[in-house]
């Protein structure tokens, strides 16, 4: 009889061809989908040539998307001969799916590229993470890797999704197969209703400041719990995103409707299917928390770990606040802010990046309630203009860092407060910057105040975020 295994084991198990798998067992396993993007892409395709010859074709060019997200916005022609370098393969290859910079000169020279005028008006998607979800490349029971750290991300919709170095890349390219050691399994229990001045990445920061940023190192976290059900689907992202911020192999969640709903709308193939953790399954351990005891956290310079309440931290004077990522640029990240900033003014220069053309769009066309607004009705996009926030173009801008000319980048020692997933030192650009994590919520009230500020100031009822992100 089969052994009661996790979800990620029960992955795991399917694609190696196997009953099932205990942890530390290395099997071969077939991949579903191969992501790379412009900072990893040429060095994977680099390597890909190398081991397999020039003329090597990939194993299939309907599962590799190339997403180039990271250096776009910028005038280093390093950066755009990146860009080229996926052109050149991608036509040399026949990839079906490549969401191209379409108004990128990648010519010697070519300077800053013109942004999109239009975010529904060009191949460009924005964030890879977010791309994948809405090209429909995230399906349940799939093994989805990516040369991104945080492809983890994809956990989310019940699959195991897990980064990889250019060489693994490499050969899952040529392949379609890659040689992993199955993780065991840490459950991170949620009770109660998400409370209205919370959101995941409150929930992620206490898992990380309980456990420290090695405490997962190469395990599984399954979250679940009461309080995880009540996230709207794309939290449940920023949950699984930053799984590897405590070394975590894979983050991964229960599927239910929301997530069928979002995949049978979105999914570009038809075959997949839903794996459900086994009762009597195995952990290594089990944290449990109460959300309605939990409060409002940061995670203050220069690491995830260093977990503080909110409210602890209002004599920290803030020089900048930034909102974008793949952990808080998705359309609900933006509602959460909006809510918060509509009818006020920011005291601070507040950055914010969409982290898809299409969350770009929707702020557009969405009122802050996450519904179609109405003939005269602020977009959530004009309620960020108006309380004087700087918007760009949807990418990883500063999150990374990236070249000095990237939007929002901290070129000198400031003090930021950012919803992304990482404050080490030079992340964000300057190496004496310092970066506090936070959510939406907690960032928006920041912003408004111009230091460190618990959202409870300002939020006492639930944000309805309506249609957004649903499908």
């Amino acid at each position: 009889m089969p052994r009661k295994m996790t979800m990620t084991e029960k992955i795991i198990a399917r694609h190696a061809g196997k009953a099932d798998v205990t942890p530390g067992d290395n099997v071969w396993v077939n991949v579903d989908i191969l992501m790379t993007h412009d900072v990893c892409g040429p060095g994977t395709i680099g390597i890909f040539k190398k081991e397999f010859g020039a003329d090597a074709k990939v194993w299939d060019n309907t599962r590799i998307p190339i997403i180039p997200d990271h250096y776009i916005f910028t005038a280093d022609d390093k950066c755009h001969r990146n860009i080229q370098t996926l052109r050149d393969f991608v036509k040399e290859q026949g990839i079906k799916y490549y969401y191209d910079p379409d108004f990128l000169d990648t010519e010697q020279g070519s300077g800053f590229p013109n942004p999109y005028r239009d975010p529904t008006k060009t191949s460009y998607k924005g964030v890879c993470h977010k791309a994948l979800p809405e090209e429909g490349h995230c399906r349940p029971g799939e093994i989805l890797l990516g040369t991104d750290s945080h492809t983890c991300t994809a956990g989310a919709f019940g699959q195991f999704a897990s980064g990889v170095g250019n060489t693994d890349a490499a050969f899952v390219m040529g392949t379609g197969k890659t040689w992993l050691k199955v993780p065991p399994t840490m459950k991170f229990v949620f009770h109660g209703e998400i409370p209205p001045y919370l959101t995941a990445k409150d929930l992620i920061l206490a898992v990380i400041g309980e456990i420290g940023v090695a405490g997962a190192t190469y395990n599984a976290k399954y979250f679940t719990g009461e309080g995880v059900r009540s996230l709207t689907l794309e939290d449940r992202m920023t949950l699984t995103n930053m799984a590897i911020e405590a070394g975590g192999k894979n983050g991964i969640c229960d599927v239910d409707e929301k997530t069928l709903n979002y995949v049978r709308a979105r999914s570009n193939r038809p075959d997949w299917e839903v794996v459900v953790e086994d009762e009597g399954a195995q952990y290594l351990v089990e944290h449990e928390w109460d959300l309605n005891t939990l409060e409002p956290l940061v995670a203050k310079p220069h690491s995830p770990d260093n977990k503080d309440l909110a409210r602890n931290c209002g004599d920290v004077q803030l020089d900048r606040a930034y909102i974008g990522s793949c952990t808080g640029g998705k359309i609900t990240d933006m509602i959460f802010a909006a809510a918060l900033f509509e009818g006020q003014q920011v005291k601070i220069p507040t950055f914010v990046v969409p982290g898809s053309t299409e969350v770009h769009a929707d702020m557009q066309r969405l009122n802050v309630k996450g519904e179609p607004k109405a003939d005269g009705e602020d977009s959530i996009q004009d309620i960020f203009e108006k309380a004087g926030c700087m918007l760009s173009a949807s990418s990883c801008a500063a999150c990374l860092g990236g070249p000095k000319d990237t939007f929002g980048r901290l070129n000198e020692p400031i003090n930021c407060i950012s919803t992304t997933n990482r404050n080490f030192p030079g992340r964000m650009g300057h190496k004496s910057a310092g970066v506090y994590l936070a959510s939406p919520l907690t960032v928006a009230a920041s912003a408004l105040a111009g230091r460190i500020t618990d959202p409870r100031e300002f939020v006492s009822e639930p944000i309805v975020t309506g249609s957004a992100g649903v499908i």
